[in-house]
C-alpha cells in the first residue's frame, strides 16, 4: 500500500474492542509497523515533533520501543529503553501506577540517563496518562528534564493529557 500522508498511514491501525478486557477499546499499530510506506510515515511525523534540545529519546515497553528507536534513528538521537520490571540487570529507579484497566511498573536502567539531559518520551498511545507520568517520574528522579511527550495516538476522552500536567504533549492523532 502506497501511503502519502499521515491519515492514510494512521488509517492502518485498528482498534479491537475488549481487549485486554472487557470495555477496553485496544489500538493495534501492528498493521501500521508492518507496512512499510505507512510506518515510514509515521516515523518522520514522530520525528517532527522532537524539541530541538532534545538530547536522548525515552521509549516506554514494548511499541514504544520500536517508534523511539525508529525516531531516533531519524532524528541521530540515543533511546534509553523504559522496562517493565524483571527486566534490567541494574535499575536506576522502579515507579509503580494505574492504568485503565489494572496497575503496572516501570524501571529505569542505571547509568544510562545524565543529571541535567534533556529526554523526550516516545509511545503508541496516551490513554489514562498512567505510563508517561511513571516515565516521567523515573527520568526525573534520575536528574532528567522531561522536554515532552510525542505519541501517535491521544485518547482525549481518558483524560491523560490533564495527569502530565504542564508537559508539552504532542499526538499526530487524537480520538
Amino acid at each position: 500500500m502506497a501511503v502519502d500522508n499521515v491519515d492514510a498511514a494512521l488509517g492502518l491501525i485498528t482498534e479491537i474492542d475488549g481487549f485486554p478486557e472487557p470495555g477496553v477499546r485496544f489500538r493495534d499499530l501492528s498493521p501500521l509497523f508492518a507496512d512499510a510506506a505507512g510506518f515510514s510515515t509515521v516515523v518522520e511525523a514522530l520525528a517532527g515533533t522532537i524539541e530541538p534540545e532534545v538530547e536522548l529519546l525515552a521509549a516506554v515497553e514494548a511499541r514504544g520501543f520500536v517508534l523511539a528507536a525508529a525516531v531516533g534513528f531519524a532524528a541521530g538521537l540515543g533511546v534509553v529503553l523504559v522496562r517493565k520490571p524483571g527486566k534490567l540487570p541494574a535499575v536506576a529507579g522502579r515507579v509503580d501506577y494505574e492504568l485503565e484497566y489494572g496497575t503496572a511498573s516501570l524501571e529505569l536502567p542505571a547509568e544510562v540517563v545524565s543529571p541535567g539531559q534533556r529526554v523526550q518520551i516516545v509511545d503508541d498511545v496516551l490513554a489514562t496518562g498512567g505510563t508517561a507520568t511513571a516515565a516521567c517520574a523515573l527520568l526525573e528522579k534520575a536528574g532528567a528534564t522531561v522536554a515532552g511527550v510525542s505519541v501517535v495516538l491521544e485518547l482525549a476522552g481518558l483524560g491523560g493529557r490533564a495527569t502530565l500536567g504542564d508537559r508539552v504533549v504532542r499526538a499526530l492523532s487524537t480520538v
